[in-house]
């Protein structure tokens, strides 16, 4: 039971963060979900995902950890991709 209130307590934590930046529950799903297409399409994981506004057009800032060459270090790329 401890996990489950965590977690709830956590879901309307962002869901009240989302509200007060202006973003909808959808919109950050949508950018969520884009993120972790990104990040398959890498075959890297999913490290973080954000909205922004970039010349008047809302974007998905995507940020992938790619598995590095030969077992080295991940390296960070950065995507940034409309909302849809």
């Amino acid at each position: 039971m401890k996990t489950f209130r965590a977690i709830s307590s956590l879901a309307a934590l962002g869901l009240f963060l989302a509200g007060l930046l202006g973003a909808g529950p959808a919109a950050a799903a949508d950018c969520y979900g884009i993120g972790q297409q990104i990040a398959a399409q890498n075959g890297g994981q999913l490290a973080n995902v954000r909205e922004a506004n970039k010349g008047g057009q809302t974007v998905c800032v995507v940020v992938v950890l790619v598995p590095g060459k030969d077992g080295g270090r991940p390296r960070r790329e950065e995507f940034t991709v409309p909302a849809n």
